[in-house]
């Protein structure tokens, strides 16, 4: 049974309990007792259960109280991707802003994907749709009687632009980055990395949790890999903030005149060998002449140049197998079949400059999560995908 603590932690005026924290409490590990009874959810821990268990949860008091950050994520996706919940093809039964099938069934593989060791896991695998089926059933037959959750209407009548609002919009902000159902699942990623990158360095809890406060104020999370002052227009606003056009660069990089000068106009290269890569750096893109550049690099087999022309030159190795271009001699389908996935899903895999023009190009035909075979599936949700697993990887610039 899941600890009224771990409920409570999550909820917007914890550490204060609010009248209704005990029906949905009970209604959480109703779903957790689902799920551990279920045998086609049996491969999942337990620990993943109630994880799920609470993003679901959380959804659902969200959507009752129309607290505002599952209305602005909705709207956000079909402005995206044309469709409310990334993956699904909605039916004409889909209520925005109620209790959909599809939403649950979104948010089940977002938690167990996010939470989980291994986690490319396809959105539609057995444990992950009978877990899904369950639980819709269960909130399905209680939506009607249940309570609007006291306390959720935290965004209610506030305005980012109001100065008196401000202390409401930290404390919203806060609560959304750190502990809220929606963007607590792909911060857990950072979080491990912050605490294992501070272990090895000798830090202890006073540095990790600075790190971590350094990163809710500068990092993007959540599916959609937003920073803190998005999600709190979104959930505010249910729209992001305008965002000002960059202006054109008058003057290229000098890396991109001569990258595609050296290519016939391609700002894309594919080399294989770390001999064929550096004498390139030297002959065709001046480089020093006599140095093995970049020699971290020389156990590599293949790589990637890439170059615009207001960045200059990016470099991504042991991935030209996976990228099937016109003028790659190098793709493999039956390697890219298992791990074209990993540039949407491994952080550092793929430069997100690179990731985003070799998806556009519909280079990645053969991407795919593990035991799927649903390539159409990761080619129309690329951008969402790469957004939720890369987080900064993908939006840091």
């Amino acid at each position: 049974m899941l600890k009224f603590e771990s409920f409570l932690l999550g909820q917007p005026r914890c550490p204060e309990e609010m009248s209704t924290d005990r029906y949905y409490y009970d209604l959480t590990n109703r779903l957790i007792d689902i799920a551990e009874k279920d045998t086609n959810a049996s491969s999942l821990h337990s620990a993943l259960i109630e994880r799920a268990a609470l993003c679901v949860i959380g959804y659902f008091q969200d959507m009752i109280a129309d607290a505002g950050l599952w209305h602005g994520f909705i709207d956000e996706c079909r402005r995206l991707y044309g469709t409310p919940v990334p993956f699904f093809s909605v039916s004409e039964e889909y209520i925005d802003y109620e209790l959909n099938r599809e939403d649950v069934g979104f948010l089940v593989w977002y938690a167990v994907a996010m939470y989980s060791d291994d986690r490319q896991v396809y959105p539609f695998s057995m444990p992950v749709v009978a877990l899904a089926d369950a639980w819709y059933k269960e909130l399905e037959d209680v939506y009607e009687k249940s309570p609007v959750p006291e306390g959720y209407h935290l965004a209610h009548e506030l305005d980012v632009y109001e100065e008196e609002d401000r202390e409401m919009i930290m404390h919203l902000g806060s609560w959304l980055f750190l502990h809220s159902w929606l963007l607590r699942p792909a911060f857990a990623v950072t979080v491990n990395q912050i605490i294992t990158e501070k272990i090895t360095e000798g830090g202890g809890n006073e540095e990790i949790a600075g790190a971590i406060q350094d990163a809710a104020k500068n990092e993007p999370t959540g599916p959609l890999a937003l920073y803190i002052g998005e999600w709190v227009h979104l959930t505010v606003h249910h729209k992001l903030p305008y965002r000002r056009e960059k202006k054109e660069q008058k003057s290229s990089h000098p890396s991109y005149q001569r990258l595609i000068e050296a290519t016939g106009g391609e700002p894309v290269i594919f080399i294989k060998g770390y001999h064929e890569f550096n004498g390139f750096l030297i002959n065709h893109l001046g480089w020093k002449p006599g140095e093995e550049h970049l020699s971290q690099l020389k156990d590599c087999r293949d790589f990637v140049l890439m170059s615009n022309p207001d960045k200059g030159l990016l470099v991504a190795p042991d991935i030209c197998r996976c990228i099937k271009a016109p003028t790659n001699p190098f793709y493999d389908s039956d390697y890219a079949s298992s791990h074209a996935i990993d540039l949407l899903t491994i952080r550092g895999r793929c430069p997100h400059d690179l990731l985003e023009y070799v998806c556009e190009k519909g280079w990645l035909p053969d991407a795919k999560f593990p035991d799927s075979d649903d390539t159409s599936l990761v080619a129309r949700f690329h951008d969402f995908i790469s957004r939720c697993y890369l987080q900064l990887y993908y939006r840091g610039d």
